[in-house]
């Protein structure tokens, strides 16, 4: 990564997206909510894409804040990088998997551990 101490975001294309409400204590989802983001995300098999500027993550139109427990993995068999975090979004908190399979797929891995290690640092 570039400048990690600079405004600039990081953007990638993700393959798949899987959000869901977490923790199960918050408050439950509309029956609307889970449906839009069944549709736009979920169930959606076009890339999303994935904006990262400091504590933000942007997928295609949705903003997460309050980003937490954060977690990279490249399972090395499949070339695909999987983030977990948990955020909030309008006024719903939630559980969020992205998967990306790319030809860059490691150097995106090491942008995201970067970015954990700046952004993210009390979770190591």
């Amino acid at each position: 990564m570039s400048d990690l101490n600079s405004n600039s975001p990081f953007n990638f294309l993700a393959d798949k997206v899987y959000v869901h409400r977490w923790p199960m204590t918050s408050l439950p989802w509309s029956k609307s909510s889970q449906e839009k983001i069944n549709l736009d995300l979920n169930k959606n098999p076009e890339k999303k894409n994935i904006m990262i500027q400091e504590k933000i993550i942007w997928i295609n139109d949705y903003k997460f804040s309050k980003i937490d427990k954060v977690g990279i993995t490249v399972p090395l068999f499949k070339k695909e990088t999987t983030m977990v975090f948990e955020g909030h979004f309008e006024d719903l908190d939630a559980h969020i998997h992205i998967t990306f399979m790319s030809k860059n797929f490691l150097k995106i891995f090491n942008d995201l551990m970067d970015w954990k290690s700046v952004y993210c640092e009390k979770f190591d």
